[in-house]
């Protein structure tokens, strides 16, 4: 493979080449609702059990018969004995919300519409039958389908669940993604820095983006800029069900990813139309997909947001989630690389979107000044101040 990039792809024909490549992850396992938040499940679930499984009182009150209610008012109530067992005509007893509803009440009063005489009980609201009553399995029926396969389990859904009596749930396994950063020039952190070393950054980066959107990050050792020991890196993560690697994909002499790629795979993708982000490069080895991001953090970055996270999203089954978006107007012009869907950071102030920063592709700290993002499209030469724009949220 030559040191030039293949082609500039446009973004969207990259992404269908390396989504259309990646086989959603088969493995499943079972686990308590404890800890199922946030995961998928691999099959629908359906209620064996009513809930209620009783009739229950839907208000603090009186269970009664509705017919013994007729007429009823504050001016003119109506007058019943209180009960201590089922409820005959003319009688009525003390329920409180969720208790039983006695045998012969097909009603409850609330208890704001009564006056207590002693034994007897004014009741001063005309009732029809089945107000303030939960019927059986009026919350959930047996056999009703609680939640789809692929459905991604949220607090209130394992509390329905459990309210169901469900204790256990079978999901899909989270990917496993391995981070291998290379490079001559990154260290570990906390090691003493000397004059052309920086700091490895991507692979904590990345890992948190995979944890935050489902996947199970593992991150490896600092791999130089050695093609057999890339090659032996990637070998060793096939275990994994992705391979993000960081650094060395662009044409300089020391950049041998997208050839180790090759020499084990496929290379699908070498240069993407976007910016920062341009030597990204999008393959498959031994069957995985593998995102080759630039070792510049923010084009790193821009790599994981435009291919790395959905890539998790589709292995893991994760359903896609709308990104948090607000139009506001731009306190002043905007630039972009004209051929390439620019990602702008930006900020939010006084209710208006200030630039942060357009290029800079290792200006790692604009991204923790900004607040999001605006995508200028390629054949746009930017936005003028006053344009109201789209600011993805980070």
């Amino acid at each position: 493979m030559g040191r030039l990039f293949r082609s500039r792809m446009d973004v969207d024909m990259a992404k269908k080449l390396f989504f259309g490549a990646i086989k959603p992850i088969k493995r499943k396992e079972s686990v308590p609702l404890e800890t199922a938040n946030g995961r998928v499940l691999s099959s629908d679930i359906e209620a064996e059990h009513n809930v209620p499984h009783y009739r229950r009182a839907a208000m603090d009150g009186y269970a009664l018969k509705a017919d013994d209610t007729l007429g009823a008012t504050p001016s003119s109530p109506v007058v019943l004995s209180l009960s201590d067992g089922d409820v005959e005509p003319g009688t009525c007893r003390r329920v409180h919300t969720g208790s039983a509803i006695p045998g012969g009440a097909d009603a409850v009063v609330m208890l704001e519409d009564t006056r207590i005489l002693g034994r007897m009980v004014e009741i001063m609201s005309q009732l029809y039958p089945g107000k303030h009553v939960g019927d059986i399995g009026e919350d959930v029926a047996a056999g009703e389908l609680l939640l789809p396969s692929g459905h991604q389990l949220r607090p209130a859904d394992l509390a329905v669940l459990a309210s169901a009596g469900i204790s256990d749930v079978e999901i899909y396994h989270k990917p496993l993604v391995a981070i291998i950063p290379t490079g001559e020039e990154v260290v570990p952190r906390g090691k003493p820095l000397e004059p052309g070393q920086v700091w490895e950054t991507n692979s904590l980066m990345t890992a948190c983006y995979v944890r935050q959107y489902g996947g199970f990050p593992r991150m490896d050792d600092i791999v130089t800029d050695d093609p057999k020991l890339i090659r032996q890196a990637l070998q060793d993560n096939s275990d994994a069900d992705m391979i993000v690697i960081s650094g060395g994909t662009s044409v300089g002499e020391r950049d041998h990813v997208p050839a180790a790629v090759e020499a084990l795979g496929e290379v699908l993708v070498h240069g993407v139309a976007i910016s920062p982000g341009k030597p990204t490069a999008l393959g498959v080895v031994m069957g995985r997909p593998v995102l080759c991001m630039p070792g510049y953090p923010v084009a790193g970055l821009v790599a994981l947001l435009v291919f790395g996270i959905p890539a998790v999203q589709k292995l893991g089954h994760i359903p896609f989630r709308p990104e948090t978006i607000v139009r506001l107007p731009l306190k002043e012009k905007i630039t972009s690389r004209q051929g390439y869907q620019t990602y702008v950071r930006v900020r939010i102030r006084d209710r208006g979107v200030e630039p942060v920063m357009s290029s800079g592709a290792g200006i790692l700290s604009s991204v923790a000044r900004a607040d999001g993002y605006v995508v200028v499209p390629s054949n746009i030469e930017g936005y003028g101040a006053g344009t109201r724009v789209e600011v993805i949220l980070f």
